[in-house]
């Protein structure tokens, strides 16, 4: 169906004036978009991992490129260390009178709010709407006669309880709220764990776009009202239908200059996390419906469609995913596994020296820090990293990981006097990782090459020529982690309290699966 090319590992744009659903196999979670002239912004929840909340830019809605993140470390100590599921959950974007607004709930601190004149360069700092437990999905809107309001939901985990969805008057410059608000829509009747709404209004009607049902096997359902406090009426407008696109889920409706209406929406698919869907979308009797082969209102998704009109051909591209290190800063693709200090790399001389942290011993991998990750390209590929470790001091471990629910890692280690290859395993869950001691070691250079298979099988290959490969280790069942898809990435540790010492890494090469 699709294809790689144009050096990426995903391609959706077929060439001929037509895409391929998903536009992204890529785990942008809970996307929300938006249309500023002739650009679209989309946005993603990004949990622990850092730089937090991924921008991404298009001129046609297909091809997409990350050019920025709206937050660079998450303002709350305890995300120095991993909180797998924690931190920025499903976010928004909105524009208004110049400045672009992105809402982020933290579901254990409450709802935050970052702003920006120009989303390419910085962005502000992270700043309260409120202070509150267990609020999420917030969603900012400005009305014709300049008040503004958030739409909300509610995480059960939290706060005991579930779909509804909560309205609060907030400032126009999103800097509170301005009273306690209301409950405006129950959905344990008709539209359960309603969630991820998205305010617009059109033709007079306050309209709230909502996936419920569950990230699964649910639908995305719309409520619309003439009064922004309800009562709401509600349609389901999107499900999965007679396709294999299960639970399409929470998203965006953004339109083109000709006046064509589309929605973004996601798609959970397990180990490659909540890749991204683009559908057709019109308007009957002031009602939205969404897909093809509608019955009553609801369609189903697309999978081959006519590309949106934006009046231009723009060059077929996607996201990075390999990286030669050339830069003289990280690529926007990777992230951390927390919170990141400055310290922790360098980038010299076309090389990524990753400096051994120390961590205890005890820290299984998945938890460590400094896992310098990313989200999986496609479904199936293999990844291959060059590797000096002759900087490796005693204690350390240095090498290449699959992170997620079931992880694993590839590593060099150093100890006693002795450098032997090692993988470590186990679940994210328990306590219970496994170091696997394979084969002693003479040299400084290795080409360690992960293998994904089926978007499930992982396994490993080394090396020592640059050339020929050979099986190493034991094949590993991946796992997606919490609200997350596995991630593919680099690590150095030291487990003995020795400082000093680096791995050095010569590129990062994802190819098709051979």
């Amino acid at each position: 169906m699709n294809r790689a090319g144009n050096g990426k590992m995903w391609i959706a744009d077929n060439g001929d004036g037509t895409y391929t659903n998903p536009i992204l196999y890529t785990d942008y979670s809970d996307p929300d978009a938006i249309r500023v002239g002739e650009d679209y912004f989309m946005i993603a929840s990004s949990f622990c991992n850092t730089p937090a909340v991924p921008l991404l830019h298009s001129k046609d809605l297909v091809n997409w490129r990350v050019i920025n993140y709206c937050i660079d470390k998450l303002p709350f100590e305890r995300y120095d260390t991993p909180q797998h599921g924690d931190g920025a959950w499903a976010p928004s974007i909105r524009y208004h009178e110049g400045t672009f607004y992105v809402f982020v709930p933290f579901p254990d601190e409450g709802i935050m709010m970052v702003k920006t004149k120009d989303p390419f360069g910085e962005w502000s700092k992270p700043a309260f709407v409120r202070k509150v437990t267990g609020w999420i999905d917030p969603c900012p809107f400005w009305d014709d006669d300049g008040k503004a309001y958030m739409v909300s939901a509610f995480a059960r985990s939290r706060i005991g309880f579930k779909s509804m969805l909560y309205m609060s008057p907030i400032e126009p410059d999103c800097s509170g709220v301005l009273d306690d608000g209301r409950f405006i829509y129950d959905g344990h009747a008709t539209q359960p764990t309603i969630e991820g709404p998205k305010l617009y209004k059109r033709n007079g009607y306050y309209y709230i776009f909502a996936p419920a049902g569950g990230v699964k096997p649910g639908w995305q359902a719309v409520l619309r009202s003439k009064n922004i406090y309800g009562p709401y009426e509600e349609r389901i407008v999107l499900a999965q239908g007679n396709t294999e696109i299960n639970g399409p889920h929470q998203g965006a409706w953004v339109d083109t200059p000709s006046g064509e209406d589309w929605f973004i929406h996601f798609q959970d698919v397990g180990n490659a996390g909540r890749i991204i869907h683009l559908q057709p979308m019109r308007w009957e009797d002031d009602w939205p419906i969404i897909g093809i082969n509608d019955k009553n209102g609801c369609g189903e998704p697309v999978i081959t469609h006519k590309k949106p009109d934006v009046g231009a051909v723009f060059p077929i591209d996607a996201p990075e995913d390999s990286d030669d290190f050339t830069g003289d800063k990280l690529s926007l693709q990777w992230q951390w596994n927390a919170n990141y200090k400055d310290d922790w790399y360098e980038l010299k001389g076309g090389q990524l020296v990753l400096k051994s942290q120390i961590v205890d011993a005890s820290t299984q991998l998945c938890d460590v820090p400094n896992l310098l990750i990313q989200k999986w390209p496609a479904p199936e590929f293999m990844v291959t990293a060059r590797m000096n470790f002759a900087r490796l001091k005693d204690g350390d471990s240095a090498g290449m990981v699959s992170q997620c629910g079931h992880y694993t890692g590839l590593c060099v280690h150093k100890e006693d006097g002795k450098t032997v290859l090692m993988q470590r395993t186990g679940n994210w869950t328990k306590n219970d990782e496994s170091a696997l001691s394979l084969t002693e070691i003479s040299r400084d250079v290795i080409c360690i090459r992960m293998k994904v298979r089926d978007e499930r099988t992982v396994s490993f290959e080394v090396s020592y020529d640059d050339d020929k490969f050979i099986p190493m280790g034991e094949p590993v069942e991946a796992s997606p982690g919490r609200w997350v898809g596995v991630k593919a990435g680099l690590f150095a540790v030291n487990t003995k309290g020795t400082e000093g010492g680096a791995a050095i890494f010569d590129y990062f090469r994802f190819e098709i699966l051979k």
